[in-house]
């Protein structure tokens, strides 16, 4: 099972903008190549596949997609990749917020 990690700014107390918003996140991952924007998210399984509707900044890293989701003002990803770590490092350190478990 994959580790699931959200940036967030609620551990911020004197950070005005508690919630990280579409438009910042937007702004900061239109300036990386390798992401692009969705409001689906597709899974596919042996038998079915499932939507998921939501924003979805989706990170192509040697020909598979990892998402970020940006979730009531939180962006979540799951660690399904070691190299998803520099990467989620990165992007909190942009949007000034902490990365904790869950």
């Amino acid at each position: 099972m994959n580790q699931r990690f959200k940036i967030t700014r609620s551990m911020q107390e004197n950070n005005p903008e508690q919630q990280i918003s579409l438009e910042e996140c937007k702004a900061y991952f239109a300036s990386k190549p390798e992401f692009t924007y969705s409001t689906v998210l597709n899974i596919v399984g042996a038998e079915s596949t499932m939507t998921i509707e939501g924003d979805f900044f989706m990170w192509e890293h040697e020909g598979q997609e990892y998402p970020f989701r940006l979730y009531m003002g939180e962006l979540y990803a799951a660690i399904s990749n070691e190299a998803i770590v520099p990467v989620m490092m990165e992007a909190a350190s942009h949007l000034h917020a902490d990365i904790v478990e869950g």
